[in-house]
C-alpha cells in the first residue's frame, strides 16, 4: 500500500509487503519517531498523573494502600515541597552573599574616591556638631554658680537639673542614633542640631527654675543624639586605613568645645551685674548671656550639614543606588579635582544592594487606608525596626565585645563628665569651707535704739535682743540669728543672701520692701508683725564677682585633653587601640588619686587657720553690750553715717 503522504518515510525497493523504516533524525527517540524537543521532558509523576488522567480516585481503591506503600500523589507532594525548600535556602544565600558583598563593594569605591578636599569639609561641619555637645555638657556646671542666685536654686534643685540633663543625652543618643539608621544620618543630625538650638534659646530667658530645667531637658534630649550620628556619618566617606585616625582627630572638637565653654564662661559670667530687668518678673544678667553664645557652634553646625549630601553607605542600604551612585562621582571628582587630577573617571557602573522587599511591602501598607492608618503603619514599623537595631547588640557574637565596650565607655564618661561637673562645684564649696571659717559668732548682744546702716556680713547672732532698732538699705549676706528677739524694729529696703532667722520671736515688727520673706523665718513666733511691699525673685549680688578660678581649672582642663587626644590619633594604629586606652584610664586614675589628696591636704589647712575673734563695733555707735561690727564690706560699697 503507497503512502499517499510521504512523511518521514523510505519505502522498500523490493515489493510491495516490505517495512516502513523512519531514518534517524536530529531530536529522535530510540524506537525512530522524532519527537519536538522544545518541550522539555516530563517527570515519572507527571507521567503517572496523565496516566490516570480522567479517573475518580474516589470510586477506586489503591491497590497498595494495605501494603504500606505510598501514594504516587503524596510522594509528588512531598518532592514539590522539597524542591521549592531547596530555591527559597538558594534565594537566601543568594542575598547573603550579595549583603556580604556590599561592605567590601563600598571599601572599594572609596579607595577609587580617595581621600581629600571633601572629607576635610566634611570633617569641620561635623566638628562643630561634635564641639556643639561638648560646649553642652559644660554648660550646667558653669552657670549653676550664678543661676542659683537668680531663681532661687536649692542644693536638691541642683543635683537633679544635673541629673536630668545627662538622663536627656542618653535618652537623646539611643532614640536618634536608631533613627539615623532609618531616617538619614544628614536628617536626623538636623533634627537635632534644630532642638538644641531652639531650647537653649528659650532657656536663656527662663525665669523659673521649673521653665528652665524643661528646656535644658529638651536641649539635652536633642543634642544627646550627635555623637552617635557624627561618629557614624564621618566614618561611611572614609577610607578603611584612614578610619581610626581621622575619628581621633575628629574626637579634638569635643574638646575644643570644652575650651570654648570655658573662655566664654571666664569673659561673661564673671560680670554679674550687667543685664537688664523689666520690673521684677523678668531678668537677663551674664550668664543667660553665656548660654545664648554657648548656641553658636550648634547653629554654625545646622548651616553646614544643611550643604553636606547624605551618605552613600546609608542610601546603598535602603536601595537607594541612583543617588548613592551621584554622591559618590561627586565625592570622587571633587577629590580628585583639588589633587591636579580632573581627568580622572569615575568607573563604578554597578553596585550590590540588599534586599528590601519587606520595605517594600511596608511602604505598600503605608500607601493604603485613611490618613490615620498611614500614619499609624509608617511610625509603628519605624519604631520597631529601630527596636530591632537596638536588639541586634545582644545577638550572641556580639554580646560579650559589646559588654565590654559599655562597661569601658561608661567608666571613661562616668570619670571624665563627672570630673567636668565636679570642678566648678568644688572649687565653690572650698570657697564657701575658708568663707564659713571666718564666720563671726555672736552671743547675748543686747542692742537698742540703734540705725543699721552698714552690711552684716558672715555672722551667727545667737540669743540677740534687738529692741526699737532700724535696719534700712542694708545687705545682709551669709546671716543668721538664732533664738534672738526683735521688739519694735523696722525693716526697710534690705538685700538678702543666705540669711534665716531661727527660733526668733518677732513683735511689733515691720518689713518694707524687703527680700526677707516668710519662708526665711523658720521656727519663728511672730506677734503684729508686718510683711509690706516685699520684694519677688532672689537677690542678686551685683557687687560680687564669681571667682574666675572655676572656669580658669576648667579650661586648663580641657586644654590638658588635647595633647592625649593628639597622641592617640597619631599612634593608635602603631601600638593598638587597647593599649592606648588602658594607658590612658590608669594615667587619669592616678591623677584624680593625687588630686583628691591634695584638697584632702588643703581642707585640712583651711580647718587649722580658723579663728573666731570677736572685733568691736563701727566708729560713732552705741551699744549696752560687748563690743562687736560685722566683717568689713566691699571697698566700693557707699557707707553712710550711723544715726
Amino acid at each position: 500500500m503507497e503512502d499517499p503522504y510521504q512523511n518521514n518515510v523510505t519505502q522498500p525497493q523490493g515489493g510491495d509487503g516490505g517495512q516502513f523504516t523512519y531514518p534517524p533524525q536530529e531530536g529522535s527517540g530510540p524506537d525512530g519517531y522524532p519527537y519536538q524537543t522544545d518541550f522539555p521532558a516530563k517527570d515519572e509523576e507527571d507521567a503517572a498523573s496523565d496516566a490516570t488522567e480522567g479517573h475518580d480516585e474516589g470510586e477506586q481503591m489503591y491497590e497498595g494502600e494495605y501494603q504500606g506503600i505510598p501514594h504516587p500523589d503524596e510522594i509528588k507532594e512531598a518532592r514539590r515541597a522539597a524542591r521549592m525548600e531547596a530555591r527559597r535556602k538558594a534565594r537566601q544565600e543568594a542575598q547573603l552573599e550579595d549583603e556580604d558583598d556590599l561592605p567590601d563593594q563600598y571599601e572599594n569605591i572609596m579607595e577609587d574616591c580617595g581621600h581629600g578636599r571633601f572629607q576635610w569639609t566634611l570633617f569641620a561641619v561635623l566638628g562643630l556638631a561634635l564641639m556643639a555637645d561638648g560646649v553642652d555638657s559644660y554648660v550646667v556646671g558653669f552657670v549653676l554658680p550664678s543661676a542659683e542666685k537668680d531663681m532661687c536654686i536649692t542644693n536638691a534643685d541642683k543635683g537633679m537639673l544635673g541629673l536630668l540633663v545627662y538622663v536627656a543625652m542618653l535618652a537623646g543618643a539611643l532614640v536618634w542614633g536608631g533613627l539615623s539608621d532609618k531616617l538619614g544620618r544628614r536628617k536626623v543630625l538636623i533634627y537635632v542640631l534644630t532642638i538644641d538650638i531652639v531650647f537653649s534659646f528659650l532657656s536663656c530667658f527662663a525665669q523659673g527654675y521649673g521653665f528652665f530645667l524643661f528646656f535644658r531637658f529638651c536641649s539635652g534630649f536633642g543634642i544627646g543624639g550627635s555623637i552617635p550620628i557624627v561618629y557614624t556619618y564621618f566614618a561611611e566617606f572614609l577610607q578603611i586605613e584612614k578610619r581610626g585616625e581621622h575619628l581621633s582627630w575628629l574626637c579634638m572638637f569635643w574638646m575644643l568645645g570644652g575650651l570654648y565653654a570655658s573662655f566664654t564662661a571666664w569673659g561673661i559670667i564673671p560680670h554679674y551685674g550687667w543685664g537688664f530687668a523689666i520690673g521684677t518678673e523678668v531678668q537677663f544678667h551674664g550668664w543667660r548671656a553665656f548660654i545664648l553664645v554657648c548656641t553658636f557652634p550648634a547653629i554654625a553646625a545646622l548651616v553646614g550639614v544643611i550643604f553636606m549630601p547624605e551618605s552613600p553607605r546609608f542610601l546603598l542600604e535602603n536601595a537607594r543606588h541612583d543617588e548613592a551612585w551621584m554622591i559618590l562621582r561627586n565625592v570622587h571628582d571633587t577629590n580628585w579635582k583639588a589633587k591636579g587630577e580632573p581627568e580622572r573617571v569615575f568607573t563604578v557602573t554597578n553596585i550590590k544592594t540588599p534586599q528590601t522587599q519587606e520595605d517594600e511591602f511596608i511602604e505598600i501598607q503605608s500607601e493604603t487606608g485613611t490618613a490615620f492608618q498611614r500614619w499609624t503603619v509608617r511610625h509603628t514599623t519605624l519604631l520597631q525596626q529601630v527596636m530591632s537595631n537596638v536588639m541586634s547588640l545582644s545577638a550572641a557574637e556580639l554580646r560579650l565585645q559589646g559588654l565590654f565596650l559599655v562597661i569601658v565607655w561608661f567608666c571613661l564618661a562616668f570619670s571624665y563628665h563627672g570630673l567636668g561637673v565636679w570642678f566648678p562645684d568644688m572649687i565653690k564649696y572650698m570657697q564657701y569651707e575658708e568663707y564659713e571659717a571666718k564666720t563671726r559668732v555672736f552671743h547675748r548682744e543686747r542692742v537698742e535704739r540703734f540705725h543699721f546702716n552698714f552690711s552684716l556680713v558672715n555672722q551667727i547672732h545667737r540669743e540677740g535682743e534687738y529692741i526699737h532698732d532700724k535696719f534700712e538699705d542694708i545687705e545682709m549676706r551669709s546671716v543668721k540669728f538664732e533664738h534672738s528677739l526683735f521688739e519694735n524694729c523696722y525693716f526697710e529696703d534690705i538685700r538678702s543672701t543666705n540669711t534665716f532667722f531661727e527660733n526668733c520671736t518677732l513683735k511689733n515688727t515691720v518689713f518694707y520692701n524687703t527680700d526677707l520673706w516668710e519662708e526665711k523665718f523658720k521656727d519663728c513666733r511672730m506677734e503684729n508683725t508686718t510683711f509690706l511691699h516685699p520684694k519677688k525673685g532672689c537677690h542678686l549680688n551685683f557687687q560680687e564677682e564669681n571667682d574666675i578660678v572655676i572656669y580658669l581649672v576648667s579650661f586648663l582642663g580641657s586644654l590638658a585633653v588635647l595633647p592625649g587626644n593628639i597622641i592617640s590619633a597619631l599612634f593608635m594604629d602603631k601600638i593598638g587601640r587597647i593599649k592606648i586606652i588602658g594607658g590612658s584610664m590608669l594615667g587619669s586614675a592616678a591623677c584624680s588619686f593625687l588630686l583628691l589628696l591634695k584638697l584632702q591636704a588643703r581642707g585640712s589647712e583651711s580647718a587649722g587657720s580658723a579663728s573666731s575673734t570677736p572685733s568691736a563695733w563701727p566708729p560713732g555707735t552705741a551699744c549696752r553690750s560687748s563690743p562687736w561690727r560685722s566683717l568689713p564690706p566691699p571697698p566700693n560699697e557707699r557707707r553712710r553715717s550711723a544715726s
